[in-house]
């Protein structure tokens, strides 16, 4: 499609992995697949400005939104990127931009590491690329109780899931599942092998450790990192006008940039920034 052209919304249903996956597209411009977080789907959190310049694929990914659960499968971040690997050959789409929430941005990473001859660029909202005791601040992600299915810490997403899920009773078992996930992050010698330029972003009150992000950072051969002020790990949900211009930034730019001053070059303008 040419950009510039109108494009409506498509809903539709792919036989993918042997899931019914539940997927939209809309928009114009460069594919950008969104991968959503735990217990989010396609539409839950829209984002129209991503749309006026590129094609977003948002998918619902096993259990989550539109797509049923396969009860006897597990669930895990590796899957999900297989799934979402799978979408873009059932849409034919060789190569995208990609744009991870949380367990959706360490999706997109696991892309761009297994699979990066589909892979521009991503960006990683509040994703971990390590172990739990390594990543997460103990701050932000401590429970006095153990969480349940029914507590209040969950509310917004249990009834977000109630309104389009193929079984709305399913909701204690997805959430069980997914709370058995255990996702250790990657190796460094995985993180190095990243060649996609990649933007690492997270509110400064994340569930995700500043120093975790930072030392990802380091370990990638061309990561950027951008942290959000006063912002918990729900920022793209309380104020996403926030963080979507720091995402339009990254995805736009040209892949040489001019050079980053220093204190020895100094600033020139048009030739350092």
């Amino acid at each position: 499609m040419e950009k510039g052209s109108k494009r409506e919304k498509l809903q539709a249903f792919a036989p993918i992995n042997g899931l019914q996956m539940y997927y939209e597209i809309e928009g114009t411009g460069d594919p950008l697949v969104c991968i959503p977080p735990a217990f989010g789907y396609a539409g839950v959190n829209p984002y129209p400005a991503l749309t006026e310049s590129h094609t977003v694929i948002t998918v619902d990914l096993q259990g989550h939104g539109r797509t049923a659960d396969i009860p006897d499968r597990p669930l895990s971040i590796e899957q999900y990127a297989a799934d979402v690997v799978g979408l873009l050959k059932y849409l034919g789409i060789a190569k995208a931009d990609f744009f991870g929430e949380s367990y959706g941005g360490n999706a997109a990473a696991v892309i761009a590491i297994r699979y990066p001859e589909f892979v521009r660029r991503v960006v990683a909202y509040a994703a971990t690329f390590g172990p739990p005791e390594i990543a997460l601040n103990p701050e932000t992600t401590q429970f006095d109780h153990p969480p349940a299915a029914d507590c209040k810490s969950f509310q917004f997403q249990r009834e977000n899931y109630r309104k389009v899920a193929p079984n709305p009773e399913y909701w204690p078992k997805i959430f069980d599942k997914l709370g058995s996930i255990r996702w250790d992050g990657f190796s460094n010698q995985e993180l190095a092998s990243i060649t996609a330029p990649m933007l690492l972003v997270l509110g400064d009150y994340d569930f995700v450790r500043l120093e975790h992000a930072v030392e990802t950072v380091k370990r990638m051969a061309n990561a950027e990192l951008a942290v959000i002020p006063s912002a918990s790990h729900f920022v793209l949900f309380s104020e996403p006008e926030r963080v979507i211009p720091i995402v339009l930034h990254f995805l736009g730019k040209p892949e040489r940039g001019i050079p980053l001053a220093t204190a020895e070059t100094g600033y020139r303008p048009g030739e350092t920034r």
